[in-house]
């Protein structure tokens, strides 16, 4: 019996305990780098059919360092559920026995979960859908919460970002600068809720009529209400809505007066930009975290390593928002010594670069469109990949500086220093075209900050 099919009859079981029936239909869903999900079409013996999700974690190795286990969210999510929130059903839960790993399963929500799908033509009604479901997180009593819910206290998170900055080197000096900047404006604690953590498009499912579902519940914790109004307004979730800052909806105030009116809470403009830095700062680290992670071999899956390439989305977004506060004359003065050049025509013998490009052309054309799932998700990440590899061999871009990034670190120099931000504008534009060059913000940063003729 092959490992698939070893899936399929363990995983039958478990369903087995919801209703007698069999498996119709069985996909890996293209999400999840720290998870896997699995869509499920069950058929039931009286013909029923059924939707289910499997939410698991394959093996501890998998789990390691996690603030909570899958036993723990299962039971978040049902708080959730049973307070109201736009939370997916729990309907059976893995035992150790199951040998399927540590996790649970849940009633499938049939609505788009598609980002691009769902900002192509939105519910009217979404944006203020989703201040209304914060609003409703946020008031959970916290009692009624598992009780192995982690606490954020800001000061003591920061220092943890930092340290994981310097394990991974120390040395990219954009994000030392928002370590500094997020140091020095530390907000005054906010009363204690419960924060999804993760509430974001690409984690939202939604329909015709509206916000659908509320999914991926592993990063809540107590903590500051504006840190999830931030983090579903980061620039890199908003994807194609770039020019509409509230989850590539709409303008923030629209948001904040819909969270207003169902919380009864104003949202504090100063406390929400300290959210959208940190947490655009924490999601840096976690692409770095994703390359460690892949280099650990307790996953070695080509997405990690991928995502690893994307933390210079971060260091551009994190450059966008400090520099608002550096001086008009020093922010109005471009960008130092990036050139844009016209590529060469290559001759004799094929490059590195050009046999990359070649392989990554073959699975664009030959490989991707006859997958299905997340082989079809995959072949895209492996072009992505290959571009990278082929970009990078053509130009290199030195984009680390320790000695710099230490004097950021410490404050010896600012972003207000002479000529320092027209270089490091440089330097991500220049990363950034390189891992990312179709990420949307480059494009606007390029336009705001490359003098023109």
């Amino acid at each position: 019996m092959g490992k698939r099919q070893e899936f399929e009859t363990a995983l039958s079981a478990v369903l087995a305990r919801i209703a007698p029936g069999s498996i119709a239909g069985l996909a890996r869903l293209s999400g999840g780098a720290n998870m896997e999900s699995w869509s499920i079409d069950w058929l039931g013996h009286d013909g029923e059919a059924q939707g289910f999700i499997l939410r698991r974690s394959p093996s501890p190795e998998w789990s390691a360092g996690r603030p909570f286990g899958l036993a723990t969210e299962a039971a978040l999510v049902q708080a959730a559920r049973a307070g109201g929130v736009l939370a997916p059903e729990v309907v059976a839960a893995l035992a150790p026995g199951d040998g399927l790993g540590d996790g649970y399963v849940m009633r499938r929500i049939e609505a788009e979960v598609n980002p691009a799908a769902i900002l192509a033509n939105p519910a009217p009604t979404l944006i203020h859908d989703i201040g209304r479901e914060l609003a409703r997180i946020h008031a959970l009593p916290l009692n009624a919460l598992p009780a192995d819910i982690p606490t954020l206290d800001t000061a003591g998170g920061l220092a943890d970002l930092k340290q994981r900055f310097i394990d991974y080197g120390g040395d990219r000096p954009i994000i030392a600068a928002a370590i500094r900047w997020l140091e020095t404006h530390i907000p005054a604690p906010a009363p204690p809720v419960l924060v999804h953590g993760d509430f974001r498009m690409g984690n939202l499912m939604a329909g015709p009529d509206g916000l659908a579902g509320v999914l991926d519940w592993e990063l809540a914790h107590v903590g500051d209400a504006h840190e999830d109004l931030a983090y579903g307004c980061m620039t890199v979730w908003r994807f194609a809505g770039h020019d509409r800052p509230a989850f590539g909806l709409s303008d923030l105030e629209t948001l904040f007066a819909a969270y207003a009116e169902a919380s009864g809470v104003n949202v504090e403009p100063a406390r929400f930009r300290f959210w959208l830095i940190y947490r655009t700062l924490w999601w840096a680290l976690g692409c770095l975290q994703m390359g460690a992670i892949w280099r650990s071999g307790v996953d070695a899956s080509l997405e990690r390593a991928v995502i690893a390439r994307r933390t210079v989305e971060q260091e551009l977004d994190l450059l966008l928002l400090l520099e608002e506060e550096v001086p008009a004359d020093i922010r109005h003065a471009g960008v130092a010594g990036l050139q844009e050049e016209a590529p060469s025509l290559a001759t004799g013998e094929t490059s590195a670069a050009e046999l990359v490009g070649a392989v990554a052309d073959w699975i664009a054309a030959e490989v991707k469109p006859g997958a299905q799932g997340r082989a079809k998700f995959m072949a895209a990440v492996a072009i992505n990949a290959l571009g990278m590899v082929r970009r990078e061999l053509e130009a290199p871009v030195a984009h680390t500086d320790k000695a710099l990034a230490d004097d950021l670190l410490s404050g010896v120099v600012t972003l207000a220093t002479p000529g320092l931000l027209a270089r490091l504008r440089a330097l991500a534009l220049a990363k950034l075209a390189n891992d990312v060059p179709k990420y949307p913000a480059l494009g606007v940063a390029r336009q705001k900050w490359m003098k023109r003729p």
